[in-house]
């Protein structure tokens, strides 16, 4: 979901129920997810580290398949602490809605780290939902395969599993919504409205499930007693640079929090925040301390939601890019290869920028691509290119200090995430791939 894709931002679907959360709560118009991808940014907000450091990210291809398809083996491993381990050793009931990504083999799933109730899917569709060359992703409820996410979801996975998770909310719920995964299809049980696009379809069709969430949050009379974050784990391609890319379209997410009684209504912070804040924030807004024993990148943004302060802070974009108040430095830059680009597969349309938007990875490590991040102190952030002027070596100037003091301190992790390209074998970096049999298992669809 892209930063402009609410309406409180312009976004011409509508989306009542997320510019009421605005209305009653905190918006973050400077807010970032940890990386342009699924599976990275969703592990960083679940322990509060920076992917490298998580091992979430790949030497192949420059973070090219920084995911977890069926082809990787890897996830997120065992000596990683997660958000719902630790609330589960205070007394929380921890349950995940929807897609969970940090990987799919069984001991990488959410049962095996933390959390109590799971209903949802592994991974992300990669294809059509009833496509025949590719499997359907397969639902789970808990640890048990209960069906597949088709078009015609009604014959895999009954709608009585969907109200169900709606109206039993544990103490800690991480919903996670995957409706704006391209391919996108219209669900059969939403009817839309207004939009006349897939994506603008399934937007409104989020929206309608947070207010849902919220209702039932107010039936049950504990809203005065719940911390509710909305975001997202990577952005589209409604603004400059689309998801992939370090630009502002692939980076920069909606945030808003709702916190009826706590957090003031109809406030906006200019803090700059990102999804790895999530872990400590959640922990303190719960009453509980850091766990000491591991190095945790996110910053508590408590004070910021109870007195509106502001922290000063860079943001690191994985991978490649780092921003440092207005300013944003750009280290490689690419959009989509050459082959897809020539089969008609444009990432950037209308949005191409000489330079950023290249069909070829780029590196910039000599001479940064700067730019100036305007609108930050207002609602309309622009990405402005900086020449070489007295500006750009003053912005390099800051920004180059802070990313060698995060470079001393940086101990990346065993990548989790390398496929085995050709000529792997001789680096050394190779990791096995499963045998590939996507339709072991018979389910009709």
């Amino acid at each position: 979901m892209g930063w402009g894709d609410v309406g409180v931002f312009g976004q011409p679907s509508e989306t009542p129920n997320l510019d009421s959360m605005v209305a009653q709560g905190m918006l973050f118009p400077n807010f970032y997810t940890a990386n342009p991808l699924c599976s990275p940014s969703r592990a960083s907000l679940l322990t509060g580290r920076l992917p490298v450091r998580n091992a979430f990210y790949t030497t192949n291809a420059y973070a090219r398949n920084a995911y977890t398809p069926q082809e990787i083996v890897g996830g997120i491993s065992k000596d990683k602490i997660l958000l719902p381990q630790v609330l589960k050793k205070k007394g929380y009931v921890n349950k995940i809605i929807g897609k969970w990504h940090p990987g799919h083999i069984a001991h990488h799933l959410p049962l095996e780290h933390g959390f109590d109730e799971w209903c949802g899917a592994p991974n992300c569709h990669f294809g059509p939902y009833n496509s025949s060359d590719r499997p359907n992703v397969p639902v789970y409820n808990n640890s048990q395969m209960v069906g597949r996410y088709t078009h015609t979801l009604q014959h895999s996975f009954p709608h009585s599993h969907r109200t169900e998770n709606i109206k039993i909310l544990s103490p800690g719920l991480f919903q996670c919504l995957a409706r704006l995964v391209a391919p996108l299809n219209e669900d059969i049980f939403f009817t839309p409205l207004l939009c006349t696009s897939c994506y603008g379809d399934s937007v409104m069709e989020l929206d309608y499930v947070v207010g849902q969430i919220l209702a039932w949050l107010r039936a049950l009379g504990i809203e005065k007693d719940t911390f509710v974050f909305f975001t997202s784990n990577n952005g589209a391609a409604v603004m400059s640079g689309p998801k992939q890319s370090g630009s502002n379209g692939g980076m920069r997410e909606p945030a808003v929090t709702w916190w009826p009684k706590h957090i003031p209504a109809g406030t906006v912070s200019q803090q700059l925040g990102t999804v790895v804040d999530l872990f400590s924030t959640s922990l303190s807004v719960a009453g509980f301390s850091v766990p000491d024993d591991s190095l945790i990148d996110g910053l508590d943004l408590s004070p910021v939601l109870h007195n509106n302060t502001l922290i000063n802070r860079p943001i690191f974009y994985y991978h490649g890019n780092e921003r440092v108040g207005p300013y944003k430095a750009h280290y490689w830059t690419w959009s989509n290869s050459w082959e897809e680009f020539n089969q008609g597969i444009n990432f950037c349309p209308g949005q191409e920028m000489a330079g950023v938007t290249t069909h070829t990875q780029q590196e910039h490590t000599m001479q940064p691509l700067i730019f100036h991040l305007g609108g930050g102190a207002g609602l309309a952030p622009g990405e402005r290119t900086l020449a070489v002027t007295k500006e750009y070596q003053d912005a390099l100037s800051r920004i180059t200090a802070v990313v060698e003091k995060h470079k001393k301190g940086l101990v990346p992790g065993v990548p989790q995430l390398n496929m085995s390209p050709p000529g792997c074998e001789k680096l050394g970096k190779c990791l096995k791939a499963p045998k590939s049999q996507p339709w072991k298992c018979d389910w009709p669809h």
